[in-house]
């Protein structure tokens, strides 16, 4: 990516460069992770040095350096999903994908993250694929669900 007209035109719609950390959602909201030449232009157009930048992007959970998959799945480990059977569905759902660690699977649709609670306890076991929930799962009914993206 050496074309910085997107990436200038969203750090100019805001009117406070100081807002870092809705410039880098923005951002990788656009992009769906923030490359390190997309850090380098931030740190370019808005004078802030590339450690405080690179400090809040690795400080926020929410912030991504790898490419992720087109559908994101987030796995609720909640304490509601813990003893709901949480780790039966992610396994199932690394089973049936063939993903290791938090690399996208090799055709690049989909991504799976661990996330702490997604609030939706009186639905566990929960997952989220990108904005939508899925709640009261079991194991033989990830195939069903990842075929709504596939």
């Amino acid at each position: 990516m050496t074309d910085f007209t997107k990436i200038d035109e969203i750090l100019s719609s805001f009117e406070d460069k100081s807002c870092l950390i809705p410039i880098l959602q923005r951002l990788q909201e656009e992009y769906g992770y923030l490359s390190i030449q997309v850090l380098k232009r931030i740190e370019e157009k808005t004078g802030m040095s590339g450690a405080e930048i690179f400090g809040v992007v690795t400080f926020y959970a929410q912030f991504r350096l790898k490419p992720q998959g087109k559908n994101m799945i987030k796995v609720c480990h909640g304490t509601a999903c813990h003893v709901s059977g949480a780790e039966k569905i992610e396994e199932s759902l690394r089973q049936e994908l063939a993903v290791k660690g938090d690399e996208p699977t090799e055709d690049g649709l989909f991504s799976l993250e661990k996330i702490a609670c997604l609030g939706c306890c009186a639905l566990a076991p929960v997952i989220m694929i990108n904005k939508k929930c899925y709640g009261k799962l079991e194991q033989k009914g990830i195939k069903r669900v990842l075929s709504e993206y596939k």
